[in-house]
């Protein structure tokens, strides 16, 4: 924490947050998170110090409480990896795009995965329909000409409905453990390219980002080619920005890239200037050597070595092993590349067979608020 405490000038109103904060953390029986709690309050304090426009103050807060109200519904699913599925609303049921969304859909869930949607008509739908109402989130936006709640999640708990895109924009991406475009408009896109540019910047987790086209088709395909002719060959990217996603007009090569990038590495996390990867199986002092000479050039000091928990995760995973380094933000290609060689440690998964059940998902009980997502309206 800052030597300089974020707080109020005025003495009296610090006491009374801070008292404030005290009497909800004894009510509510929590302390993690109390300090970041008073900073929010500290925060809509200052909009009225700085004579904030009114209609400013109104979106701070209904973002806040559109954000709020989304954590809660998440909360409950938060051991259940997601894939968020992206597509057009236009694509026709029926049509190759629309049944590959669902045959999508329906196979991640066979493997144990939750599927998120825009929650609308189309390949959301689609994915919707193949995932089931039970294993599915709906993340729909508030338009003025579209769209409905798809008749799948439409009325259930986990469908939310968003004002603003940028709050719904971060719940896709604080959410999904993977993503799925198919063929789809300027939506479409901008998901995909944000995913993307999130990712390459290591302002986002890296995770699977799978292009999937129809049988034969070449949507993807298409734009893969253009961003190698114009992105790559004119040096807008960097060669190993290409590993950040993977195009495929086959479900089973689309499913089994997601389900493999997690067979061995579980997650990450920054330690200052130390990536810690965490791992199901570490590497032993021959495949460990193998991943030094391999990766040698996004280490910049020492080596890759295999590590407990650090102190500075707070024992978050314990159990697991960590492969350390000391490493630049940048190379998330690279990243990429490494995580994928810790996979190749362990056996990979193949595509869920088409006689397997969906596991059971059994999440926490909603609390007994009735409150929703409309209470961010005035």
């Amino acid at each position: 924490m800052s030597s300089r405490r974020y707080q109020l000038q005025d003495p009296e109103l610090n006491q009374s947050v801070e008292d404030l904060v005290e009497r909800a953390s004894e009510l509510y029986g929590v302390e993690v998170g109390a300090e970041y709690v008073r900073e929010i309050l500290v925060t809509g304090l200052r909009l009225l110090h700085d004579g904030a426009a009114p209609s400013d103050i109104r979106l701070t807060n209904n973002a806040l409480k559109e954000l709020r109200h989304a954590f809660r519904v998440f909360s409950p699913y938060a051991h259940h990896r997601k894939v968020a599925v992206f597509g057009s609303s236009r694509t026709k049921a029926g049509s190759p795009d629309w049944e590959q969304a669902r045959l999508f859909a329906e196979k991640i869930v066979l493997a144990g995965w939750m599927v998120i949607t825009g929650a609308g008509s189309g390949i959301m739908a689609a994915a919707q329909g193949g995932a089931g109402r039970e294993a599915s989130f709906g993340v729909n936006i508030r338009l003025p000409f579209e769209q409905a709640a798809n008749e799948v999640i439409a009325d259930d708990h986990k469908l939310i409905n968003f004002r603003y895109f940028f709050t719904r924009k971060l719940i896709f991406v604080k959410e999904a453990h993977a993503i799925a475009l198919f063929p789809g408009g300027f939506g479409t896109h901008d998901e995909g390219n944000e995913a993307l540019t999130l990712i390459q910047t290591g302002k986002g987790e890296i995770l699977p980002v799978v292009f999937i086209d129809r049988p034969g088709g070449s949507y993807w395909k298409d734009w893969s080619a253009y961003v190698n002719t114009h992105f790559y060959e004119e040096g807008f990217i960097s060669p190993e920005d290409l590993s950040l996603f993977s195009v495929t007009d086959d479900v089973g090569t689309a499913i089994s890239e997601i389900l493999n990038f997690y067979s061995n590495y579980q997650s990450s996390r920054w330690v200052h200037d130390r990536l810690v990867l965490r791992v199901h199986q570490a590497p032993n002092d021959e495949e460990l050597d193998q991943l030094n000479a391999d990766f040698k050039d996004i280490v910049v000091e020492g080596e890759i070595e295999v590590s407990e928990g650090l102190p500075q995760e707070g024992g978050e995973m314990a159990e697991l092993p960590r492969v350390v380094l000391r490493c630049g933000r940048g190379k998330r290609g690279r990243i990429r590349r490494l995580i994928d060689a810790l996979n190749e440690l362990v056996p990979h998964v193949s595509s869920p067979p088409a006689e397997a059940s969906p596991p059971e998902i059994l999440p926490e009980p909603m609390p007994d608020s009735a409150e929703t997502a409309e209470d961010a309206e005035d």
